[in-house]
Protein backbone atom coordinates (compact mmCIF):
# COMPACT_ATOMS: atom_id res chain seq x y z
CA UNK A 1 0.00 0.00 0.00
CA UNK A 2 1.28 3.69 -0.63
CA UNK A 3 2.19 5.70 1.85
CA UNK A 4 0.03 8.57 2.67
CA UNK A 5 1.59 11.54 0.67
CA UNK A 6 1.27 9.01 -1.88
CA UNK A 7 -2.33 9.51 -2.53
CA UNK A 8 -3.88 9.19 -5.57
CA UNK A 9 -5.31 12.74 -5.51
CA UNK A 10 -1.73 13.81 -5.55
CA UNK A 11 -0.46 11.30 -7.64
CA UNK A 12 -3.08 12.24 -10.44
CA UNK A 13 -2.49 16.19 -9.54
CA UNK A 14 1.64 15.16 -9.88
CA UNK A 15 0.81 13.27 -12.92
CA UNK A 16 -1.31 16.54 -14.56
CA UNK A 17 1.45 18.47 -13.59
CA UNK A 18 4.05 16.75 -15.64
CA UNK A 19 5.84 15.36 -12.93
CA UNK A 20 6.66 11.48 -11.26
CA UNK A 21 3.83 11.04 -9.73
CA UNK A 22 6.33 9.09 -6.72
CA UNK A 23 8.48 11.87 -5.78
CA UNK A 24 6.57 14.90 -7.90
CA UNK A 25 10.22 16.48 -8.89
CA UNK A 26 11.68 14.32 -11.39
CA UNK A 27 10.33 14.98 -15.57
CA UNK A 28 7.22 12.85 -16.57
CA UNK A 29 7.88 13.44 -20.11
CA UNK A 30 10.85 13.52 -22.38
CA UNK A 31 9.56 14.71 -25.23
CA UNK A 32 5.94 16.12 -25.59
CA UNK A 33 3.95 12.90 -25.20
CA UNK A 34 6.75 10.46 -24.92
CA UNK A 35 7.17 9.32 -21.03
CA UNK A 36 10.77 8.96 -19.57
CA UNK A 37 11.65 5.40 -18.66
CA UNK A 38 12.60 6.38 -15.11
CA UNK A 39 12.64 9.32 -13.04
CA UNK A 40 15.40 10.61 -12.40
CA UNK A 41 15.26 12.20 -9.58
CA UNK A 42 13.94 9.14 -7.48
CA UNK A 43 14.22 6.20 -9.81
CA UNK A 44 10.15 4.96 -10.11
CA UNK A 45 9.46 2.83 -13.61
CA UNK A 46 7.34 5.67 -15.34
CA UNK A 47 8.19 4.08 -19.06
CA UNK A 48 6.19 0.46 -18.87
CA UNK A 49 3.04 2.16 -17.67
CA UNK A 50 0.53 2.37 -20.78
CA UNK A 51 -2.17 5.34 -20.86
CA UNK A 52 -3.36 4.04 -24.70
CA UNK A 53 -6.62 5.39 -25.86
CA UNK A 54 -7.86 7.21 -22.62
CA UNK A 55 -5.71 10.30 -22.80
CA UNK A 56 -7.13 11.20 -26.20
CA UNK A 57 -10.30 10.23 -25.03
CA UNK A 58 -10.69 12.41 -21.98
CA UNK A 59 -9.33 15.42 -23.80
CA UNK A 60 -11.60 15.06 -26.74
CA UNK A 61 -14.31 15.05 -23.82
CA UNK A 62 -13.17 17.95 -21.89
CA UNK A 63 -12.55 20.31 -24.98
CA UNK A 64 -16.01 19.45 -26.38
CA UNK A 65 -17.64 20.32 -23.16
CA UNK A 66 -15.76 23.12 -22.09
CA UNK A 67 -15.69 24.88 -26.14
CA UNK A 68 -19.03 23.40 -27.22
CA UNK A 69 -21.34 25.69 -25.10
CA UNK A 70 -19.23 29.11 -26.41
CA UNK A 71 -19.63 27.75 -29.86
CA UNK A 72 -23.56 27.08 -29.73
CA UNK A 73 -23.81 30.74 -28.05
CA UNK A 74 -22.14 32.37 -30.35
CA UNK A 75 -24.50 31.18 -32.86
CA UNK A 76 -26.52 34.13 -32.19
CA UNK A 77 -24.35 36.55 -33.15
CA UNK A 78 -24.45 37.52 -36.77
CA UNK A 79 -20.82 36.65 -37.85
CA UNK A 80 -19.60 35.00 -40.69
CA UNK A 81 -19.30 31.36 -40.95
CA UNK A 82 -15.87 31.60 -42.29
CA UNK A 83 -14.84 34.16 -39.05
CA UNK A 84 -16.99 31.01 -36.89
CA UNK A 85 -14.23 28.79 -38.65
CA UNK A 86 -11.28 30.77 -38.13
CA UNK A 87 -11.76 31.54 -34.18
CA UNK A 88 -13.40 27.79 -33.49
CA UNK A 89 -10.59 25.83 -34.99
CA UNK A 90 -7.55 27.21 -34.25
CA UNK A 91 -9.02 27.37 -30.30
CA UNK A 92 -10.14 23.95 -30.39
CA UNK A 93 -6.51 22.57 -31.76
CA UNK A 94 -5.02 25.01 -28.66
CA UNK A 95 -6.51 23.36 -26.41
CA UNK A 96 -6.60 19.88 -27.64
CA UNK A 97 -2.47 20.64 -27.75
CA UNK A 98 -2.73 21.81 -24.37
CA UNK A 99 -4.95 19.21 -22.70
CA UNK A 100 -3.40 16.09 -24.11
CA UNK A 101 -0.40 15.89 -21.73
CA UNK A 102 -1.92 16.75 -19.20
CA UNK A 103 -4.55 14.20 -19.49
CA UNK A 104 -1.87 11.63 -20.27
CA UNK A 105 -0.03 12.91 -17.45
CA UNK A 106 -2.80 12.44 -14.62
CA UNK A 107 -3.72 9.25 -15.93
CA UNK A 108 -0.47 8.17 -15.57
CA UNK A 109 -0.45 9.31 -12.21
CA UNK A 110 -3.70 7.16 -11.76
CA UNK A 111 -2.18 4.07 -13.41
CA UNK A 112 1.25 4.48 -11.25
CA UNK A 113 -1.41 5.15 -7.74
CA UNK A 114 -2.99 1.99 -8.73
CA UNK A 115 -0.20 -0.49 -9.53
CA UNK A 116 1.08 -0.38 -5.67
CA UNK A 117 -2.61 -1.12 -4.13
Amino acid sequence: MLAPEHSTKICVLRGARHRCPQCGEGRLYRSYLKPVAHCANCGAALGQIRADDFPPWLTIILTGHLLLPFALLSRDIEVSMAAQLAFWLPATLAMTLVLLPRCKGAIIGLMWSMAGK
